[in-house]
């Protein structure tokens, strides 16, 4: 098996590390997946912006799924979101063009099951979030930091 880029590798780890944490599950990702997961984030708070269905913490946005519940774009580090969307492409998308300019990329929510949702809300979530508050929360349910 070829080696991945090393952005891709370094996610999936924090990626399995979550995995191992919680257990694994297969069912296809919905909106109310989205709803529940990123509610029980801390300080997360939903707002109905035009058309688009929105988590943040304070003013950052971390969530945002589409009127049609197909799309979600999530926090997702610039510098490794081509690598994301290079490894698997029939699920991720990159930003629009407007959103180039955040930490953001998209995925198609019916391609991902709840448990992987869970993984990229947790990461987009810690992006807007200081780097104690995520630490103290990824500790709280058992991920190893490092």
């Amino acid at each position: 098996k070829a080696l991945e880029p090393p952005a891709v590798r370094h996610n999936l780890s924090v990626r399995t590390r979550i995995r191992n944490a919680e257990g694994h599950g297969y069912a296809m990702a919905t909106v109310e997946d989205v709803r529940r997961i990123a509610m029980s984030l801390p300080r997360t708070t939903e707002h109905l912006v035009g058309d688009h269905t929105k988590f943040r913490v304070g003013r950052l946005v971390y969530a945002s799924v589409s009127a049609d519940e197909e799309r979600i774009g999530f926090g997702f580090g610039k510098d490794e979101r081509a690598a994301l969307v290079a490894s698997e492409p029939e699920k991720f998308m990159m930003p629009l063009r407007s959103d180039e300019r955040y930490n953001w990329v998209r995925a198609r929510l019916p391609v991902l099951d709840a448990d992987e949702l869970r993984e990229l809300l947790i990461d987009g979530w810690c992006l807007v979030v200081s780097k104690k508050a995520a630490a103290s929360y990824l500790e709280s349910i058992g991920v190893d930091r490092g």
